[in-house]
C-alpha cells in the first residue's frame, strides 16, 4: 500500500481552493501557497491555481458546478489530468468531482499521505504511514464497488460488488489490526529505551514543518541527521545526546513537523512517535524567522501541543533562519513582537552557543524547582508523621 503514490513524478496538476465567508483571506492565501509547496514536494508540476469565493461549500461537490466545469476546461487546455483540492473531501465528493472534471481528484489529506509515504525510511514510519493509508481507504471502499453491486440484485442474490466489498472490508480491517499490533510492540520497545533515560534531562525540538529542527539538532549534538529543504523531510523521532556546558549531558529529540489541517488519520498513527514530546522536560519551539505566516504557524504548534497534553511543559521560543532576513527593520519588528524569543541561525556557532546557554538556564531552574518540591514533600511527610 505504501508504495502506491497518488502523484507521479512530473505529473501536471491544478490546485483549487474555496474561500468561504468565515475564512481569513490571509490564512487562505497561506494554505494555497502551502498546497503548492506540498505538490512540489510530492514531485508534481503545478500548472495553475484556481480559487472560488462562496458563502459555504457545496455539499455534493465542495466547489460549485460552474467552477468545476471551468476547471475541467483548464485541465484540458493545460494538459493536466489531476486536480488537487485544499480540503478534506468525503468519498462521495471525490467521486462527484471526478465525474465533472473527467480527471483524477485528490484532497489535502491524500497529498500529505503521499508525501509521508515517499519520506518514510524506518520500519516504524512505514508502518505508521501504511496504517494511516488503510484508515483513509476503509470508508472509501463502499464507493469503489458501487458500480458492481448494481449489476445483480433481488431476493436470494447478492451482487458481486457487495461480496467483493465485504471481502475488501475484512482484509482492510485485518490489516489495520495487524499494523496497530506492530506499532504497539514498537512502542513497548520505546518505553524500555525511555526508562534507561529517566534520570537524564529530556529536550524535544518541535515546530512547523521545514523550519530547521534537524539542522539545530545536528548543531547542538554534533550529529548527522538528514537535513533537506523539503516539507516533512523528517518523519521519525531522532534522539541524540548533547553536552550543555554547566549542566552536563542531556537527550535531545527531533520530531515530525506540524502542519495546518493535518489528516486525523496521520495524527492517530503518529501518536506513539509524538509521545516523546509529552514526556519531555523542556520543549524548544522552533519557528522560521523568514516565514510570512509566523503567527498562524505558532498557533498550529500550540494546537498540536494541546492535543498531546504537552502545553504545560516549559518551553523556549526559537526563531531559526534569522540569517535569511536582511532587512534590519524586519528583525527589529520580530524582536519587539516576540521579546521572550531567541533568534538564531543553525549554522552560526555563536548563536548555537547562546541557545545552549539558554537551555542551561532552563535546566538549572528545573533542578531548583525539583529540589524545592522534594524538600516540601519531605517536610509534609514528617509533619504528617508528627501529627499521627
Amino acid at each position: 500500500m505504501i508504495k502506491n503514490n497518488v502523484i507521479d513524478k512530473t505529473e501536471r496538476v491544478i490546485i483549487a481552493g474555496l474561500l468561504t465567508s468565515d475564512t481569513n483571506p490571509g490564512l487562505f492565501e497561506e494554505d494555497m501557497q502551502e498546497m503548492q509547496l506540498l505538490c512540489n514536494t510530492a514531485g508534481a508540476q503545478v500548472v495553475s491555481m484556481i480559487n472560488q469565493k462562496r458563502e459555504r461549500p457545496v455539499a455534493s461537490t465542495y466547489l460549485g458546478t460552474g467552477k468545476l466545469e471551468e476547471i475541467s476546461r483548464t485541465m484540458k487546455t493545460a494538459s493536466a489530468n489531476t486536480l488537487v483540492i485544499d480540503a478534506q473531501l468525503s468519498p462521495g465528493q471525490i467521486r462527484n468531482i471526478e465525474k465533472l472534471v473527467q480527471g483524477k481528484v485528490i484532497d489535502r489529506g491524500q497529498l500529505i499521505l503521499d508525501i509521508f509515504a515517499k519520506h518514510a525510511r524506518t520500519n516504524e514510519a512505514r508502518i505508521q504511514v501504511e496504517l494511516a493509508q488503510m484508515r483513509l481507504l476503509y470508508p472509501r471502499l463502499t464507493h469503489a464497488w458501487t458500480h458492481f453491486s448494481q449489476q445483480v440484485g433481488g431476493i436470494g442474490t447478492k451482487g458481486p460488488g457487495e461480496k467483493q466489498l465485504e471481502v475488501d472490508r475484512r482484509l482492510v480491517k485485518k490489516k489495520i489490526s495487524e499494523l496497530t499490533e506492530k506499532l504497539k510492540k514498537i512502542e513497548q520497545n520505546r518505553i524500555i529505551q525511555r526508562k534507561s533515560r529517566e534520570q537524564t534531562f529530556k529536550v524535544s525540538l518541535v515546530g512547523y514543518t521545514n523550519v530547521g529542527k534537524s539542522s539545530i539538532l545536528n548543531a547542538l549534538c554534533k550529529s548527522e541527521v538528514l537535513v533537506e529543504d523539503k516539507l516533512f523531510a523528517t518523519l521519525d523521532t531522532s534522539s541524540r545526546r548533547a553536552f550543555i556546558p554547566g549542566v552536563g549531558n542531556i537527550v535531545m529529540s527531533d520530531t515530525v513537523g506540524f502542519i495546518r489541517k493535518l489528516p486525523h488519520q496521520l495524527i492517530a498513527s503518529f501518536k506513539s512517535t509524538l509521545s516523546v514530546v509529552s514526556e519531555s522536560d523542556l520543549l524548544i519551539l522552533v519557528m522560521d524567522a523568514s516565514s510570512e505566516w509566523i503567527d498562524q504557524q505558532l498557533q498550529t504548534v500550540h494546537n498540536v501541543l494541546n492535543e498531546l497534553n504537552a502545553d504545560k511543559i516549559p518551553s523556549i521560543l526559537v526563531f531559526n533562519k534569522i540569517d535569511l532576513i536582511e532587512d534590519p527593520f524586519l528583525r527589529k519588528r520580530l524582536s519587539l513582537a516576540y521579546p521572550q524569543a531567541i533568534f538564531i541561525s543553525a549554522f552560526n556557532k555563536n548563536d548555537i552557543s547562546a541557545l545552549k546557554e539558554c537551555i542551561a538556564n532552563e535546566i538549572k531552574c528545573f533542578e531548583k524547582e525539583k529540589q524545592m518540591a522534594q524538600i516540601i514533600d519531605k517536610k509534609t511527610k514528617n509533619l504528617n508523621r508528627y501529627e499521627q
